[in-house]
């Protein structure tokens, strides 16, 4: 199976990197949907950014289909996956939740 057909209908590829948030430092834990991921295996540290090994899937979602979401006609059942990740900061833990994707 492809990259290309693990990407559901309705869902695009967001990328690969995500910017570690200023002055994170480790420990680093990511998690995708609330679930801690394997450094070395899902994600690795390059150049002060989070890179993935595979992309990060994200829903499209139209203004009418944001609406009718807003006004609780209708939920989402796309596939769109949330990245948090946990660092350290001046000696405290600190989450920076559902961070940006970038190519």
């Amino acid at each position: 199976m492809t990259e290309a057909e693990d990407i559901p209908k309705g869902s695009y590829a967001a990328g690969r990197r995500a910017a570690l948030p200023r002055g994170a430092s480790e420990p680093i834990r990511v998690h995708i949907n609330g679930v801690e991921q394997t450094r070395g295996e899902v994600w690795d540290l390059r150049e002060g950014a989070i890179v993935f090994t595979r992309p990060i899937v994200k829903e499209s979602v139209s203004t009418g289909r944001w609406l009718a979401m807003y006004l609780g006609l209708f939920g989402s059942y796309k596939k769109n996956e949330q990245v948090d990740v946990e660092y350290t900061l001046d000696g405290q833990t600190k989450l920076a939740a559902d961070i940006e994707i970038t190519d």
